[in-house]
């Protein structure tokens, strides 16, 4: 299987690569400045021309996407809005633009996180963000059905950035442990689910 991987050069991305990799499966990375292929997935244009500079693929699987941190008082109009033209809109993005790009059977797999059930002061725009997009993934996986495949996986607090940030890297899970639900989501057969990884 041939599949397009977008953030691809962070903790979480890198380590579903590997996962792919070891699997079998041939990987196209992407990242928004290093990777094979380049992509900033808030300019719609920028995803479509992905698309068509790498050419045909089974599946793609999305690590990448910004939100803000910030208490609501001090968010801007901006911050919502890159928060969500990022994390939201350049992950539907990546699904739309691939239908038809992608053979029938293929799978999109995305990314939220688990601040959007379970938020903490600070996280009302990543929060949404997160939200939206699983909302998303269970409405378009009815529309999609028996056509592709769409899941998203939320994690928690990954242990290698906790210790980036100088904490005990528990509760948390490792990125590798991460990358298996990465991966079942990418050679699976459900869709419209939003799994929860913490550990």
């Amino acid at each position: 299987m041939r599949v397009l991987l977008v953030g691809a050069t962070g903790t979480i991305g890198g380590a579903v690569g590997d996962a792919l990799e070891g699997a079998g499966h041939e990987v196209v990375r992407v990242g928004h400045s290093g990777g094979s292929h380049h992509v900033s997935l808030a300019i719609k244009d920028s995803i479509a021309a992905l698309y068509d500079a790498v050419g045909s693929v089974d599946a793609v699987a999305c690590t990448a996407g910004i939100a803000e941190f910030g208490a609501l008082d001090d968010l801007t109009d901006d911050a919502f809005e890159r928060s969500f033209s990022n994390k939201v809109m350049g992950q539907v993005n990546l699904v739309r633009l691939g239908l038809g790009r992608l053979p029938r059977g293929g799978s999109f797999t995305l990314t939220s996180g688990t601040l959007s059930v379970r938020p903490t002061p600070g996280t009302s725009a990543v929060a949404m963000a997160g939200g939206a997009l699983e909302a998303f993934v269970r409405a378009a996986a009815l529309d999609l059905e028996g056509r592709y495949r769409v899941n998203v996986v939320s994690p928690g607090w990954v242990a290698e950035s906790r210790r980036k940030m100088g904490l005990e890297p528990m509760p948390g899970i490792w990125a590798a442990d991460l990358a298996q639900v990465y991966l079942r989501c990418v050679v699976g057969d459900f869709s419209g689910e939003v799994i929860e990884a913490e550990r």
